[in-house]
């Protein structure tokens, strides 16, 4: 059997569950988790003084809706930029390898 992976978003949804709750079986049915797994999600979030769970290198995992939607946008207008720089640099290399071709008929 194949060991499936959760996403930290998922998993901080089903703690959220089971401390709303206080039913760590019944949250888990619900999602069709073994209980024992879902035990140990909450017993990490609560070990790190009711913050999220964290992955590799001890970087928080959790992401509000909200910091989530703005951290796209970010990444879609640095893309944006970024084409705009490679195309003012193409240009610019273009405009430099010209001069620099006349430069060597005059001379």
């Amino acid at each position: 059997m194949e060991r499936r992976k959760f996403s930290a978003e998922f998993e901080q949804q089903v703690v959220r569950e089971c401390l709303e709750t206080a039913n760590i079986s019944g949250v888990a049915r619900k999602h069709d988790l073994r209980p024992n797994l879902v035990s140990k999600w909450v017993r990490q979030y609560r070990q790190n003084g009711g913050t999220a769970p964290t992955k590799s290198k001890g970087t928080p995992t959790h992401v509000t809706p909200e910091e989530y939607r703005q951290v796209v946008a970010e990444k879609a207008e640095l893309a944006s930029e970024n084409e705009k720089l490679k195309k003012v640099l193409g240009e610019q290399t273009l405009e430099i390898a010209i001069l620099r071709d006349l430069l060597k008929k005059h001379s």
